[in-house]
């Protein structure tokens, strides 16, 4: 394994403060910038020592400020949206012409060059009453569980985050003090990439931060991340089953059940040879349920299938695209890997709002940042289609995909992408036709 083999997927390079970092030597906040850094309780002596790792195990990267976020209070459940007005009888109108484009009025928008490569403008255009207005009248806004580092009381996604469960069993990694609990908030050096992840899906469209793909979507925080970055293969099984609804033995049931499941990771402590047994399990289980499991492809510039979940079957694997369409170095490719999205490369990452940035701003790359593209148009197409069903998501999505300059990814033809780039406009557009899913 190389050293960009950190389970969670951004990829080394990140700005800060305007400057590229290189591998391995990710800066900190810049002098004088610094995030809330309370002090986490004392972890108590692990129980039992850690999985023995049969592949070697990476250094950190500090794709997220080395710092430790606050651990807030266990947030309350999901706020309902609210419900369309009393319709008040008059006199018929003409029925006016939706807009070719909508442009948020957040103000990182002008630079969120990911949304208008995937025609987000376009897609969003079609689905006023879902992302101007909040939801569809009488719908149930769509959930998506980020099994990803925990819970951070991001703005982006005030009244529609939830701080669900952490799956992370060895209380040495855990770093809150015991191992598996009901506080899935983040801890340490890695704490705010599920924040990230989880405000490309869903950060809401209000003139402040960002714009997300779908801010009528509910987000339900997963711990599956220890403080080291790494995954245990038995932790993201079960948090996989709990996320899509599904009985998890000594773990309260999820009040939160998501129909899509968006995992920018990938499990450690075991060879990159071929997907995990227990992975594939609780993937079919969620499968069998109703729900998509999206996955990131991992920045090993490497064939994707033998990393768990990347390589099992059902799941909808996702690798980096440039704004140009093309994959960068990190990113990995394969037969395993169905479409490619935004997830940047080194001095042009992804815009995003993070409690973690100077100004609230990051701009990390990986294919962290290009799984929760399709993670979130894959919730706006359902807040439409409610009843398509996995399979129906990926074939979708991935047909409707922009194809590749001159047809492919990259030059060397065994390095293949899936079927082309993100395409939500031409997606959304699909779905919106056909009556599959209603």
């Amino acid at each position: 394994m190389s050293l960009l083999t950190l389970p969670l997927l951004c990829a080394a390079l990140l700005s800060v403060g305007g400057q590229a970092a290189a591998p391995g030597n990710i800066p900190a906040l810049p002098p004088g910038q610094t995030a809330p850094v309370p002090k986490p309780p004392a972890p108590k002596p692990p129980a039992v020592k850690p999985p023995p790792v049969q592949t070697p195990s990476p250094q950190p990267l500090l794709e997220i400020a080395p710092t430790t976020p606050p651990r807030p209070q266990t947030s309350p459940s999901l706020v309902p949206l609210p419900g369309a007005p009393p319709s008040i009888p008059t006199t018929p109108k003409p029925v006016p012409v939706s807009p070719a484009v909508y442009r948020p009025a957040d103000p990182l928008f002008t630079r969120q060059w990911d949304m208008t490569t995937i025609g987000m403008p376009q897609a969003w255009a079609l689905l006023p009453e879902v992302v101007q207005k909040g939801g569809l009248p009488r719908s149930v806004p769509v959930t998506v569980a980020v099994l990803d580092t925990g819970f951070v009381a991001s703005p982006e996604l005030a009244g529609r985050v939830v701080n669900g469960y952490d799956f992370v069993s060895d209380s040495a990694r855990a770093g809150d003090g015991n191992g598996r609990d009901t506080d899935a908030s983040g801890v340490g050096q890695f704490a705010y990439h599920g924040e990230v992840v989880a405000n490309i899906i869903a950060a809401a469209h209000d003139g402040r931060g960002m714009a997300g793909i779908n801010p009528a979507a509910r987000i339900v925080q997963v711990r599956v991340a220890g403080t080291d970055g790494l995954i245990d293969p038995q932790d993201l099984a079960d948090g996989l089953r709990w996320a899509a609804g599904i009985p998890v033995s000594g773990v309260p049931a999820n009040p939160n059940p998501a129909k899509v499941l968006n995992l920018s990771l990938f499990a450690d402590f075991i060879p990159l040879t071929s997907c995990d047994a227990r992975i594939q399990n609780a993937v079919s289980a969620v499968n069998a349920r109703g729900a998509l499991i999206v996955v990131g492809a991992a920045n090993d510039g490497m064939d994707a299938s033998g990393y768990s979940p990347a390589g099992c079957r059902n799941v909808l694997t996702v690798t980096s695209a440039t704004q140009q369409g093309t994959r960068p170095d990190y990113a990995n490719w394969g037969r395993s890997v169905a479409l490619a999205a935004p997830g940047g490369e080194t001095g042009h990452g992804v815009p995003v709002s993070s409690l973690s940035g100077p100004g609230g701003e990051r701009s990390p790359n990986g294919t962290s940042m290009a799984a929760p593209h399709v993670a979130g148009v894959a919730s706006l197409l359902m807040s439409v289609r409610p009843r398509l069903t996995p399979t129906q998501l990926r074939t979708l999505l991935t047909r409707t995909a922009t194809p590749f300059p001159g047809g492919r990814c990259d030059p060397a033809p065994d390095r293949t992408c899936g079927s082309g780039t993100l395409n939500a406009a031409a997606a959304v557009r699909e779905a919106l036709a056909s009556s599959l899913g209603k």
